[in-house]
């Protein structure tokens, strides 16, 4: 208990499993925290001061299971292990921490989700915004980047979605920060750039940072350091596969905030499906590292036109050519060889992800083989990438058994004709079978006692047992070593030698393998950045293949990336809605160009609004990533980002109302939209009153035109707002229509036409829209008469009356701000005569900012 208070005193915010012969052990509140986590049972074991002391454990040999469950929890678990020799040690075993498991630093195999990143984020705050860092240890990913304020940085977090996060031990974090799972504060004084860039150097072994770009960023060398100190502290050896820092610009990428990627789906529905989002669709990728690659393009669509071609000319090789198939079909016997090479630098692999890398290597020519015919500058890029591994594989192959074990401690890793010295050990236990066999006829037959036989157990080693009734004629010569209930077991000097012969034998292999075993991690560790470089290469590949794949099952078709401003698509679909609905997909077009900016588009709920705002941004981020787009053809122009505000829902954790976060959405949007966004808008307004609504709606929907001048596709109940679209506005009407159906047996039914048809919608269907779904009859039928007053109020209603919302009796609205505005208030405290020309300026400056 003593090793264990103070292990537990080292590292007192985690679980700690405490290593005790074949368990690990938790105990006081550690053991009712993993009793109740585990479901595992908690029972008592000595006492202190008097009362029993809680335990609770697990099987060291099935600790993997357990381990990964508390980390998906958010738990970390230190991993206190014994390091003596059990059976050299003279009193207690010496016991030490050597490893402290938590969710963004995990390597192991059965820790890890094989198709999703896992990362490791801090972040350092400045004046001037937040620097950040991350690395993916399981891939040996270690990266940078600066953001300026609380909305970019959480579009960051939104992209990255790290198992855990650093900050400093301070108040004034946004709650998107502080309300993050897997989040750790550390000491402010980690987070210094002076002491970090010191910190950073020493660990790479070099003069200054310029070569990895970040000599001028404090605040992402701050991140940089605090993340290292973590990853020391917690892994406690050398971190050889962290070998440089990259820096991740966001000016590469076409930005999209937190709500935009949540409105696409882009890998998660909000109800946690992750089948019929836009990577459930796209990912046919072979390899767990294709997959995870593809996850991040798809996060992080580039603007970068010349990668994006290559990668499209790419693709469209692999379709033309038939080549993604047959890579595919080779990719079938590849393995995760970029967490492999990681687990090996980190000198935790295992024989059979040597025997995976071996395997892995050996698809290499043919690789070459398959593409070096191919006319795509990309393709060969990656050829030249993959490198040239024949000594490695060639080792691999003569040195790993064909189905190693699990555990290299377990020995039978190395094959026959690998090491002399290993097989001339092996011969010595093999050929202990035969000459145990020759022993017992022998002594069978010196003896007289045709029953006795020759045993081993691990206590006590070889003997010659006899049964009770024959003891009596046991020869002389006989020590006897151990008296059962029915027999009696012996030792000879000549079966004494064997034994110590034999076991020694056994020991010193084991020994050997276990020399050889640290011999070939070193030699693979030697080549270790060529080596990632082929496992990048492939997963590259692996990606390129499952577009191809995708093109072709699917139909899509090469885009165009055009230089000048401009949105053309020819009968587009939506890539997730085509492929879960059996019926066939209604392709729209869409154009937008620079003296069309603005779609309004109306038409009845049900009608296909979002399904068509929502296709043509996945249409525009699927060409983004190198990937074919599910239409006939597509000319796309520049885009910086893509905004969307679709949907409602509270924000309780923020105190916001469904509104208010519609709000906060527009208003992101009107401040960052530019005239190379895409932006889709749907129904603002319609969380507040009605003519709140549309007010609202028409003075954003004219900012946006006007002022942002963005690619806008913005859908609206208030038809109000078609009477925007007048020449030189740049706006456009367009509609989704339905027609009733008149049938006998079900009477009036509304059909959907899901085209996009130019000018306005001339109804909106509500009604029907509600008998479909099951409103009492008798409640649609009011409705109708209610809605006929109302219309026969509209045509009674002066033709010059402004445009109104249907409801065209309802009385004027007070407005919530019936004091004097702020403005008023400072207009009313000025005097101008004792202004200056100077201070009148400002305060006309600020009486607008006021207003």
């Amino acid at each position: 208990m003593k090793q264990f208070f103070a292990a537990k005193a080292e590292h007192p915010d985690v679980l700690l499993f405490f290593r005790m012969g074949d368990f690990y052990e938790l105990f006081y509140d550690d053991a009712r925290k993993a009793a109740r986590l585990l479901d595992i049972t908690l029972t008592q074991r000595g006492s202190s001061g008097g009362a029993p002391i809680p335990m609770a454990g697990v099987p060291h040999h099935a600790a993997e299971g357990y381990l990964a469950r508390l980390v998906a929890l958010g738990e970390s678990v230190a991993i206190c292990e014994q390091i003596g020799d059990p059976a050299a040690s003279k009193g207690l075993v010496e016991r030490k921490v050597v490893r402290i498991i938590t969710p963004g630093t995990v390597t192991d195999e059965a820790l890890l989700n094989e198709r999703r990143d896992t990362l490791l984020l801090a972040i350092a705050r400045g004046r001037n915004g937040y620097g950040l860092a991350w690395a993916d240890l399981a891939a040996g990913r270690f990266l940078v980047n600066e953001v300026a304020g609380d909305d970019t940085l959480e579009a960051e977090l939104a992209r990255l979605e790290p198992a855990e996060t650093l900050v400093a031990d301070e108040d004034g974090w946004p709650g998107f920060v502080t309300g993050r799972g897997g989040l750790r504060r550390r000491p402010p004084w980690l987070f210094d750039a002076d002491s970090g860039r010191r910190q950073l150097l020493r660990f790479f072994n070099l003069h200054d940072l310029g070569s990895f770009g970040i000599e001028d960023k404090p605040l992402s060398i701050a991140a940089a350091a605090a993340l290292l100190g973590y990853v020391e502290e917690t892994q406690k050896q050398r971190l050889p596969h962290l070998a440089s820092i990259a820096v991740e610009s966001g000016d590469g990428a076409i930005a999209m905030n937190a709500a935009t990627r949540r409105h696409l789906e882009l890998d998660t529905r909000v109800d946690g499906d992750t089948r019929h989002t836009l990577l459930g669709v796209l990912d046919s990728t072979v390899t767990p590292m294709g997959g995870r690659l593809l996850r991040r393009w798809l996060h992080r669509p580039l603007r970068d036109r010349p990668t994006l071609r290559l990668r499209h000319q790419a693709v469209e090789t692999l379709v033309d050519t038939g080549a993604g198939e047959d890579l595919r079909e080779r990719f079938r016997a590849l393995g995760d060889l970029e967490r492999i090479l990681s687990r090996i630098a980190l000198r935790s692999a295992r024989p059979r992800d040597l025997s995976t890398l071996r395997d892995g290597l050996g698809l290499l020519p043919g690789v070459h083989a398959l593409l070096s015919p191919l006319d795509a500058p990309r393709l060969a890029a990656l050829l030249e990438a993959l490198g040239e591994h024949d000594a490695h594989a060639r080792l691999l192959a003569s040195a790993i058994v064909e189905q190693p074990p699990v555990l290299a401690r377990d020995g039978g890793v190395f094959a026959d004709g690998h090491d002399a010295e290993l097989d001339e050990l092996r011969r010595l236990s093999s050929n202990a079978d035969q000459f145990l066999v020759e022993l017992e006829a022998r002594e069978r037959e010196a003896s007289g006692i045709p029953t006795l036989k020759v045993g081993y157990n691990r206590v006590h080693g070889y003997y010659l047992e006899i049964s009770k009734a024959q003891a009596g004629k046991a020869p002389t010569h006989y020590t006897r070593r151990q008296t059962l209930a029915n027999a009696e077991r012996y030792i000879t000097e000549e079966l004494k030698d064997f034994e110590d012969k034999v076991l020694s034998a056994r020991e010193r292999a084991l020994a050997r393998e276990r020399l050889l075993y640290e011999e070939l991690l070193d030699t693979l560790n030697e080549r270790l950045p060529p080596l990632r470089a082929c496992a990048a290469a492939l997963a590259e590949l692996d990606v390129l293949a499952g577009l191809a794949e995708r093109a072709q099952a699917l139909d899509w078709t090469r885009p165009e990336l055009d230089e000048r401003p401009c949105l053309h698509i020819e009968r587009g679909r939506h890539p997730v809605v085509e492929a879960v609905r059996e019926d066939p997909f209604e392709p729209n077009d869409l154009v937008l160009d620079e003296s069309r900016r603005m779609l309004v588009i109306t038409g009845p709920n049900m009608g296909g609004k979002s399904t068509y705002m929502r296709q043509n941004a996945l249409i525009v981020l699927l060409a983004h990533i190198g990937s074919f787009v599910p239409a006939a053809r597509a000319s796309i122009g520049p885009i910086d980002r893509i905004l969307t505000r679709i949907g409602a829902g509270d924000d309780l954790a923020r105190g916001q109302s469904t509104f208010m976060v519609e709000m906060s959405e527009t208003s992101y949007i009107l401040h960052h939209a530019t005239a190379e966004s895409l932006v889709l808008m749907d129904e603002i307004g319609r969380g507040t009153s009605t003519y709140d609504g549309l007010a609202l709606a028409d003075a954003c929907a004219r900012h946006l035109a006007h002022h942002n001048r963005a690619y806008t596709l913005f859908a609206t109940h208030y038809f109000e707002l078609t009477a925007l679209a007048e020449p030189g506005s740049g706006i456009t009407n367009v509609h989704l229509d339905a027609v009733e159906h008149h049938d006998r047996e079900h009477g009036d039914r509304l059909v959907f036409m899901h085209a996009v048809k130019d000018g306005p919608a001339n109804r909106s269907f509500g009604l029907q829209v509600a008998a479909l779904a099951g409103l009492p009859r008798s409640v649609v039928q009011q409705a109708k008469g209610r809605l006929a007053e109302l219309e026969q109020r509209g045509r009674d209603a002066p033709s010059a009356a402004p445009l109104v919302p249907e409801v065209l009796d309802a009385p004027r609205q007070a407005t919530l701000f019936s004091a004097p505005s702020a403005a008023m208030e400072a207009l009313a405290g000025l005097d101008p005569d004792d202004l200056t020309p100077k201070q009148a300026l400002e305060a006309l400056y600020r009486l607008k900012s006021l207003a």
